[in-house]
């Protein structure tokens, strides 16, 4: 064991606080609506560190040191290629403003509305399948990294009669971990979920800035600078255009990666339950734009762990550690899992007592926010948007809001034993990140048309819908069984059997495309289906007044929720408008859109600064990258720390606030996600009312 008392408890402490926390939301937890959307009552601090805890798992971390052990700083050059990007999906309210103006509970839910329910049902058993086999991997990651970075023994069990080979240490791990999800999950559901989220998300955000600082001192940037120098041509760690060479994360990596962003932005469901949870439109889009200021930090520690562990592993002034990680990975039999734990293992050589606590209690917090926050969508939507809406096609008599809870916490359950039994069967062969977006591809590869084509094409069809889903899940599903087990499986059977043919023995180990450009083929595939799909079918008709809830349609407004005015965008003329300022804006809205403004001028106005100084000849020194890339590890720093302290008393305010609603409101027993009527295809079971 790699931990001391005081590690303990670092640990015990940050656990007892988030398990205290979720044990007093059950109390607020009165309805399904409450469940399932914490009843649309969260704020924006909440919403942004919650949200954003939620999606950083320790399984998403460990795929970011995977990247950047490979990359390098370069990697992160691209990222700030893509800042207009950023730019115009947080300050437009890409998705998220009109999705949140709908009022569904899940996506699905929207694509009833929108299309058919027999459509939901089909997208939702999608959904459902993609996420689970998401998910799947994600406890067997979080398990390793915890059994690898703590040192505790491998003890195993060979099953009588068929000779599999049980991880008995891996099993109790990974159940350990979904037992403390479950309990918060079904406590208080999505208000429990979003609380917890946002009390770790905030440990979380203070822990990495003092890893940010032990790093720093534990490794002198001499030391990294010399390390990545010595990096092969063509896999330059600092220069990102020196990295043609790179075999996965590439240049080719991260635009097509980019493409799929804003393709597949807010459909994937892991964190469905804050896509609806905002107390209005306006409060979601602006816990999007602050969500740019929290990630800052983030941003930085997280690159610079993988590649201080890169520079262990090749400093020669590092040798000792270097043998004693070398020895540790050599004993992983699966040398895909060797080297997702590479960066693991080696922050463990050398992180100090009470660090080595705080990293653990860091991945501890990561991993409860993410198995919670899917845990509670998947299991969630299993039940919303396929047994609910089949049932109200069989014209069944609808559940109570009792039965109703339960049978969401039954499938909640369902789904961590489906993770726990998956994680330990599946073997990976791929990263974590090609594995992510070709499973995720089973649903958004269709989805992203679906969803955008539903909120910004009045003549997207049902029609269109159905070959978008069909084509892109199709394409997405080959490819997973294609990369994953046809692959690996046919090429040495082939190549054993016709040694002496030359075109099989010349067939690649990997299959030609990895698992991001697989989903980029589904969704461009997808895309194309809609289109011609609904311009083939007739005009739906649709009411969008009615289906964003406008006008005459506007709902009773909550308490401290303002008035949607998305209806008179002439409220705010000129220039203010056309970058994304409405009415609804206070001057502490416009504050924080100037200094989103600034930030993308500094990030990205250095970017094309240091592309002209590239083709001047003036940046092709590794030491000029390294100058810049130490710019940018200190500004993000300083800001993400600021940021850290103005989120923590904005999310205090906030949770008062949601606790003060939910204690108040009266709950309305019919708002549990069901569709009382369609309005994009009029000859559905349950057709439009007419146009008023």
């Amino acid at each position: 064991m790699n931990l001391a008392p005081l590690d303990y408890g670092i640990i015990i402490f940050a656990l007892s606080i988030v398990l205290g926390m979720a044990w007093y939301t059950q109390r607020f937890t009165r309805s399904v609506a409450d469940f399932l959307s914490a009843n649309r009552c969260a704020g924006r601090y909440l919403l942004t560190v919650a949200s954003g805890a939620a999606g950083m798992g320790t399984i998403s971390i460990v795929a970011q040191w995977e990247k950047f052990y490979q990359a390098g700083f370069g990697a992160m050059h691209w990222a700030q290629m893509l800042a207009p990007l950023s730019l115009f999906l947080a300050l437009s309210g890409w998705i998220i403003y009109r999705y949140r103006q709908t009022r569904a509970m899940t996506l699905a839910q929207f694509l009833e509305r929108r299309y058919s329910r027999r459509f939901r049902i089909f997208a939702g058993i999608l959904c459902w399948l993609s996420g689970i086999l998401n998910y799947g991997i994600f406890p067997a990651v979080t398990a390793r990294f915890l059994i690898y970075f703590l040192g505790l023994p491998v003890m195993t069990w060979t099953v009588p009669g068929i000779g599999f080979e049980l991880n008995l240490t891996l099993a109790v791990t990974m159940a350990l971990l979904l037992s403390v999800a479950l309990f918060i999950t079904l406590n208080g559901g999505q208000i429990a979920v979003m609380v917890s989220d946002w009390v770790q998300g905030q440990f979380i955000g203070i822990a990495f800035v003092i890893l940010l600082v032990t790093l720093l001192w534990l490794f002198p940037w001499t030391t990294i600078v010399e390390t990545l120098k010595a990096a092969p041509a063509g896999e330059s760690k600092l220069n990102p255009y020196d990295q043609g060479s790179l075999p996965d994360f590439n240049p080719l990596f991260f635009f097509t990666l980019a493409a799929l962003q804003v393709y597949g932005y807010m459909v994937w469901q892991g964190s469905q339950g804050y896509n609806s949870a905002a107390k209005s439109p306006h409060e979601a889009k602006m816990a999007v734009v602050i969500a740019q200021f929290r990630i800052l930090v983030q941003a930085m520690l997280i690159p610079l762990a993988a590649i201080c562990a890169y520079v262990l592993m090749h400093a020669p002034v590092y040798a000792e550690e270097t043998a004693a990680v070398t020895q540790t990975l050599q004993a992983i039999d699966n040398p895909q899992i060797a080297k997702q734990m590479t960066t693991t293992v080696a922050l463990a050589q050398v992180l100090p007592v009470g660090l080595v606590g705080l990293l653990a209690a860091v991945m501890l917090m990561a991993s409860v926010t993410t198995d919670s926050t899917y845990l509670h969508s998947w299991g969630s939507i299993f039940i919303q948007d396929v047994a609910m809406p089949i049932r109200q096609l069989k014209k069944t008599e609808p559940w109570t809001p009792k039965q109703h809870l339960w049978i969401l916490r039954g499938s909640v359950i369902f789904v961590a034993v489906f993770a726990w039994t998956f994680s330990m069967i599946f073997p990976m062969q791929e990263y974590i990140f090609m594995y992510f977006q070709i499973t995720g591809a089973i649903f958004t590869g269709g989805a992203g048309a679906v969803l955008i084509g539903g909120l910004y094409w009045k003549r997207g069809t049902t029609t269109g819908a159905w070959a978008a889903m069909i084509t892109g899940s199709t394409l997405a599903v080959s490819g997973v069984v294609t990369i994953n087990i046809i692959w690996p499986r046919l090429i040495p059977w082939l190549q054993e059997t016709y040694p002496d043919h030359e075109t099989i023995m010349a067939l690649p180990a990997k299959f030609w495309l990895n698992g991001v450009q697989m989903a980029f083929v589904s969704s461009f595939s997808a895309v194309s289906a809609y289109v011609i799909g609904s311009l083939l079918s007739p005009d739906p008709r649709l009411n969008t007044d009615k289906l964003f809830h406008r006008g005459a349609y506007a709902p009773k407004l909550k308490e401290g929720e303002p008035e949607d005015i998305t209806h008179k965008p002439q409220a705010v003329p000129g220039l203010l408008r056309k970058l994304g300022i409405t009415d609804e804006f206070t001057l502490g809205d416009k504050i924080i859109f100037g200094a989103k403004y600034a930030m993308f001028i500094f990030f990205f106005g250095g970017f094309i600064v240091i592309n002209i100084l590239y083709v001047l000849g003036l940046m092709s020194q590794d030491d000029s990258w390294a100058r810049w890339w130490l710019i940018n590890l200190i500004l993000c720093s300083v800001i993400g720390f600021c940021a850290t302290v103005w989120l923590l008393i904005g999310g205090i305010r906030d949770i008062r606030d949601l606790f003060r609603i939910l204690a108040k409101m009266e709950r309305d027993a019919q708002d549990d996600g069901s569709v009382k009527e369609h309005l994009g295809s009029p000859r559905e079971d349950l057709p439009a009312e007419p146009t008023r």
